[in-house]
């Protein structure tokens, strides 16, 4: 078999090509005491990077070639074409430096001038409109006024190179731009030619196989260039590499059989190294088709299981078509586990499309496990899982849309101007029974474990949906607790858990005593703008409100529609939230009873309290923006009952209701527990140590 020998006189071939190629680009570089190399490309003689090259160039640190602060474009065996890109108030006489001793600017060029005192120059005139049509971005300047025209310096003249002098001799002060026109007569805007020589005799500077050609030069003068005849190759000079036979060519005549036969095997190789790669690609594709049909397949077992034939199974193509393929335009956020889109299905429904992380290899079996729990969880407001897609290696749930944003941009006002208090206490009732559904309705439970505001959207008309429930932890019923890292975004984050690292239904509370804390003041949850001390938002609330100093927080917002059974409610939420945010988990409600009791101050009954005209007058022991400086008298004496010192009154009617609840609370043998000690007098957050000393 020949194959091995011929192998062996073709790696012989390339070594001799190698060698032969390596001492041709040795003699190129000329002597050694000009530096051809910039950042690893060459250039051809006469240039080079060092001051004993003939045209002596500028190296740049990311391996540009410049002429003084000019770039060079190209290089070619006449000319050197230069960027020169439009710009205002640049002075003829920047462009000094291109005028050297071996090279300068042809009558190829048509500078663009302005500021001359002539319209004219030489009977050229470019419209401005050809130039705004060019120019994208002009430095220092914005585009001239398109009316405004620019002189043209061009002229035919007896030599190849343009004479400095003769430029700056115009009538004109500023270089605005060029038009150069290369070797297949197009115009390049923006683009300078400098045409380049060698001083001296043809004789003196060329091989004896090259021809030369003149240059002529301003002041009389001329200059040469060399170029190897047909058949030869190299730069033509004498002190360059000169004229050479192709030795590649040689090479080709003298053994073309061995090399027809070594490229044949060459070939060979290559196709059978192609056709493996074929086969190998083809096996990927059709095991990760498998694996993408044994995931779609398993999907759909788990939604037979459920028995929920609400949830759909999209295809990934549909999804990603409904978010022009996850578009950032179309991102609406992101969650702890993933990207969240909005989408339009083909059917023009919009729907939130979640978008999961990959966590591990086994995250496969943990959303087929998630899909299962979600499929199962219905309530009115939990955000309703309308499908999943398991394709192409993503994992996919989508989720009915939204449209009213989230609690926290209403509060925050980044949508809308703010929220009545009737809808912030109705948005708390529902998320309340959203999480106590969860806690206490599902088997085994689940532990939500992220409660925010971010994480409360709101439909059509403002009803709450709790939403980042789906990726939860579920709770063990033999257990009162997980132990786990934590997790939780910072300020909502159940201080016991932090600590200790149990999870228990008790945290999802104390993260909702903070969502009731932003209802009352609408203030950032952490803000580091607020005085240290203040820096939490739950900190700054159960010292508020432990020392019966509410009025300090409530939102602003309210005041103007505050009324007695608001400044009722509203203490009652901020009781809530006080207990909800105690520091032992054991002292805090669990969420059943916290959605009963927003429920019940939702529904207290403060109706027939428009029929009522005598009113008290609650007034704070606290420093607070909205306390007046009028005396009690002045503020009942109004017309109507008007609030003077922005105080509110309660009717005579909820009055002596509150006197029977005080009296119910004062029996209680159990205070609230917290971090912090009362500074009221009373042993417990009552009624009456929220609302202050009602006057009667």
């Amino acid at each position: 078999m020949n194959t091995p020998p011929t192998i062996f006189v073709l790696l012989i071939i390339i070594v001799l090509l190698v060698v032969i190629s390596s001492s041709e680009a040795d003699h190129s570089h000329g002597s050694n005491d000009c530096q051809r190399f910039c950042k690893g490309d060459s250039v051809p003689y006469p240039f080079g990077f060092s001051q004993g090259c003939k045209i002596q160039l500028n190296c740049s640190d990311n391996g540009e070639k410049r002429i003084g602060e000019f770039l060079v474009n190209n290089i070619t065996s006449t000319s050197i074409f230069i960027n020169l890109p439009a710009k205002c108030n640049r002075s003829i006489e920047s462009i000094k430096p291109l005028f050297g001793s071996h090279y300068g600017l042809t009558w190829n060029n048509s500078l663009l001038l302005q500021d001359c005192t002539s319209s004219r120059v030489n009977g050229c005139v470019i419209p401005m409109s050809f130039v705004e049509n060019r120019v994208v971005d002009v430095q220092d300047c914005k585009i001239p006024n398109k009316n405004d025209s620019l002189s043209c310096f061009s002229k035919n003249s007896d030599t190849d190179i343009m004479n400095f002098n003769a430029v700056k001799g115009t009538s004109c002060k500023l270089l605005f731009a060029s038009i150069a026109l290369d070797s297949v007569n197009s115009f390049q805007f923006q683009r300078l030619e400098l045409g380049w020589w060698l001083n001296g005799s043809s004789n003196m500077s060329c091989d004896r196989n090259a021809n030369s050609m003149h240059v002529t030069l301003p002041e009389g003068k001329t200059g040469v260039r060399c170029f190897c005849n047909e058949g030869f190759h190299g730069d033509g000079f004498l002190a360059g590499s000169r004229c050479r036979k192709a030795i590649a060519e040689m090479l080709r005549k003298s053994m073309a059989f061995l090399l027809t036969r070594a490229t044949l095997l060459l070939l060979g190789i290559i196709f059978g190294a192609v056709l493996m790669v074929i086969l190998t690609f083809l096996c990927h594709v059709v095991r990760r088709r498998s694996t993408c049909l044994k995931n779609r397949m398993s999907a759909k077992r788990l939604l037979c299981e459920t028995g929920n034939s609400s949830v759909a199974l999209y295809p990934y193509k549909e999804i990603e078509k409904a978010t022009n393929g996850f578009s950032e335009s179309r991102r609406l956020g992101t969650g702890a586990f993933g990207m969240v889109y909005e989408g339009k299905l083909f059917n023009d429904e919009l729907v939130a499309i979640k978008k999961i992380k990959h966590r591990d290899n086994n995250s496969i079996e943990q959303v087929m496990n998630e899909i299962k729990l979600l499929s199962s969880v219905s309530h009115p407001n939990l955000v309703r899982l309308l499908g999943c897609c398991i394709e192409q290696g993503e994992q996919i749930l989508v989720y009915e849309f939204m449209p009213n944003g989230t609690l926290s941009q209403h509060l925050q006002r980044e949508r809308g101007k703010g929220l009545p208090w009737t809808i912030r206490l109705t948005i708390a009732s529902e998320t309340a029974k959203a999480i106590a559904y969860l806690h206490s309705a599902m088997n085994p439970p689940i532990y939500h474990r992220d409660i925010k505001s971010s994480n409360i959207l709101l439909d059509f008309n403002f009803k709450s949906k709790v939403a980042d429930f789906g990726l939860s932890r579920l709770g063990l019923i033999e257990t009162s607790h997980i132990s786990t890292a934590p997790q939780g975004t910072p300020g909502y984050v159940d201080p016991q858990y932090h600590q200790n690292f149990h999870l228990s239904d008790k945290s999802d509370v104390y993260s909702f005593g903070v969502v009731l804390v932003e209802i009352i003041t609408a203030m950032k949850v952490v803000d580091f703008t607020r005085p240290q001390t203040d820096v939490n938002l739950a900190a700054l609330a159960v010292d508020r409100i432990g020392k019966g100093c509410v009025d300090d927080i409530i939102d602003p917002f309210l005041e103007p529609n505050r009324d007695a059974w608001t400044l009722y409610s509203v203490n009652k939420v901020a009781e809530l939230a006080f207990r909800c945010l105690a520091f032992h988990s054991d002292m805090r409600p669990s969420m059943m009873e916290v959605a009963e009791e927003l429920e019940q101050i939702r529904r207290s009954g403060w109706a027939t309290m428009e029929e009522n005209t005598f009113a008290s007058s609650v007034v704070s022991s606290c420093s607070s923006p909205y306390n007046g400086s009028e005396s009690l008298g002045s503020v009942t004496s109004k017309k109507g009952g008007g609030v003077g010192s922005q105080r509110l009154f309660l009717p005579q009617k909820i009055d002596d209701n509150l006197e029977s609840m005080e009296e119910e609370e004062e029996k209680e043998s159990s205070p609230v527990s917290v971090q912090d000690p009362w500074f009221s007098e009373q042993s417990s957050p009552s009624t009456n140590s929220l609302l202050g000393n009602v006057v009667r």
